[in-house]
């Protein structure tokens, strides 16, 4: 075996009604590279993940479990962008790093359908994982352990402006603040808020998009975990961006325009907040996680 590099983008799930649904690749990446060692060894992380436990190789591992061959001992080296536990699939993006590194080193047996299907059962569902591995916006659903994802084309002149916090917000926590149960009409309202955001996405309509970005499952609740979420939004709205829903699980704020001076426009805004927003201004990834030749 030789050594082998991968590029996984960041995600951004749910997208409002889309919740545990939708997600779609961004343009900020994770690079990992795993080289054949004499015993498993990281670097790259905090100390605190040089173990089995580290999802690139609890992800690698699972590769090679499924065709029931031994794991062999890497060194797995991680340069992250993608922030951890800011609702921009920073565990994803691990999990996808390392099946597709596994794959690589196999002789690539498995298709990013397969891996997909390997993986969720780590992740738990795959509405982060599906773009991950395959790139674009994606919509998942699972039937039994078998999943299904489809494929949608966002407008070539949106960007996904993520505006991330200087505090985390673990999905566990976040999901914490959840119903058990919501009203029938709000499931209902959420079903076509669901259907017009995908076609509103294709066509590149902000004003569409904005009125399609509700929810009644999971933003009401989970919004009173992000410090500043009101201020956040007030500005977007001043500058021009009305279509504006949590990233993920938070505590990441994601507004979708058109305008390219958008962002330039929040990052000095912002500034006066008090928690430390740093602006990203991205695109959609198409390619999802790809092989580096170095």
């Amino acid at each position: 075996m030789e050594k082998v590099t991968v590029r996984v983008p960041a995600t951004t799930a749910n997208l409002a009604a889309g919740f545990d649904v939708l997600g779609c690749a961004l343009s900020l990446y994770n690079k990992l590279s795993f080289a054949p060692a004499e015993k498993l060894s990281f670097s790259g992380c905090p100390e605190e993940f040089w173990n089995e436990d580290n999802l690139a190789y609890v992800a690698f591992a699972a590769v090679w479990k499924q065709l029931g061959k031994a794991v062999p001992p890497v060194h797995i080296h991680i340069e992250a962008d993608v922030p951890v536990c800011r609702g921009l699939g920073s565990s994803a993006a691990l999990i996808a790093g390392g099946a597709m590194a596994a794959n690589l080193m196999a002789g690539s047996p498995f298709s990013r359908e397969k891996l997909l299907e390997i993986t969720t059962v780590i992740e738990g569902h795959p509405d982060n994982l599906a773009p991950a591995l395959l790139g674009g916006l994606t919509a998942s659903m699972m039937d039994g352990e078998k999943v299904y994802s489809v494929s949608y084309q966002p407008h070539a002149q949106l960007r996904f402006v993520a505006l991330s916090p200087n505090f985390e917000l673990s999905t566990h926590e976040a999901r914490s603040v959840l119903p058990k149960s919501v009203p029938y009409g709000d499931a209902v309202r959420n079903g076509g808020y669901l259907a017009v955001l995908l076609r509103a996405l294709e066509q590149g309509d902000e004003e569409l998009i904005a009125a399609a970005l509700r929810d009644h499952l999971h933003q009401p609740y989970r919004r009173k975990l992000i410090h500043e979420y009101d201020a956040v939004e007030k500005l977007a709205n001043k500058n021009g961006c009305y279509a504006v829903c949590v990233s993920g699980a938070g505590p990441t704020i994601l507004c979708i325009t058109r305008d390219p001076s958008f962002s330039e426009r929040m990052r000095a805004d912002v500034e006066a907040l008090h928690h430390g927003w740093q602006v990203r201004d991205l695109t959609v990834d198409y390619q999802g996680v790809i092989s580096l030749y170095e």
